[in-house]
């Protein structure tokens, strides 16, 4: 006869999968959860990056050459419609005019992400630092940038420094937050993506990253709900769906844990998570 298992006697059972699964979605979490809107370095507005957009604000310069806003206006729609070099060009011009301009060093910034130039990014960064101390947005696209290079220090000193001004941006809350989880400090982790979470509840990321955490410190009740609010929104979160399922085969439910790997596998082939729950609960 069947014995159905407390959630402690699954936690002791899976105890020598846990820490491995949990660095597996850590990894995939850190290199592709930024799905969520202000989560996004780069959000992409099509509308601005629009060929009859970007005409009219080529109508702009034509009449005002030396209107280093207009470049800088348009070079942001060339990055948002994906023509990265034009949009470098025209932030350069911008800074031509006006090389006070901390917004623009920050614009071009992003573009430099988005073309792989790191280095580039971080100088625009800090050069927008150097004009305006307290510009957080350049503290956390650099921050970011260092967390992802694995300079936790750097990374954590430009949080810190938003986070001290008592900054409502939950962007700075939720990287330190992943500073805290890959160096397994889980509990520091949970309390700032919560406060992230109170800051933009809309966005999935942090309850990706908190249910994570929460699995990490032998919670799967919470993580399932904090992963469950995830997949509500965003569906197409392979991570979301695959940790999910790794809280349900905690819970002693196999059957529902089977469909959450299989759905994630049917958004990311790849994903270990969920390739490895269903090696351990079955195909069905």
């Amino acid at each position: 006869m069947f014995k159905r298992l407390t959630v402690r006697e699954h936690m002791c059972r899976m105890r020598k999968f846990l820490p491995h699964a949990t660095l597996l979605s850590l990894a995939t979490l850190l290199a592709a959860c930024n799905t969520s809107g202000v989560y996004e370095d780069v959000p992409v507005n099509k509308s601005a990056g629009s060929s009859t957009n970007i005409a009219s604000l080529s109508a702009v310069i034509d009449s005002n050459p030396s209107d280093a806003t207009a470049y800088s206006t348009r070079g942001i729609a060339y990055g948002q419609a994906g023509k990265l070099d034009l949009a470098v060009e025209d932030f350069n011009r911008a800074l031509q005019l006006n090389p006070q301009s901390y917004q623009t060093y920050a614009n071009r910034a992003l573009v430099f992400r988005r073309q792989g130039q790191n280095d580039l990014a971080v100088s625009d960064y800090t050069r927008a630092i150097n004009i305006k101390p307290d510009y957080d947005v350049a503290y956390v696209g650099r921050g970011n940038i260092y967390r992802q290079q694995g300079n936790y220090n750097a990374a954590l000193a430009d949080f810190n420094s938003v986070i001290a001004r008592d900054s409502s941006d939950a962007r700075a809350f939720y990287n330190r937050g992943l500073i805290y989880q890959a160096q397994k400090q889980d509990n520091l982790a949970i309390e700032d993506f919560a406060t992230a979470i109170g800051l933009n509840p809309k966005a999935a990321a942090p309850y990706i990253a908190r249910g994570i955490s929460y699995l990490a410190v032998n919670d799967p009740t919470a993580a399932f709900s904090d992963l469950s609010m995830a997949v509500n929104l965003d569906r197409e979160s392979s991570v979301a769906w695959a940790n999910r399922g790794l809280a349900l085969e905690l819970l002693g439910k196999p059957k529902d844990a089977r469909r959450n790997y299989s759905r994630a596998m049917s958004l990311d082939n790849a994903n270990k998570i969920a390739r490895e729950g269903l090696g351990r609960v079955g195909q069905g």
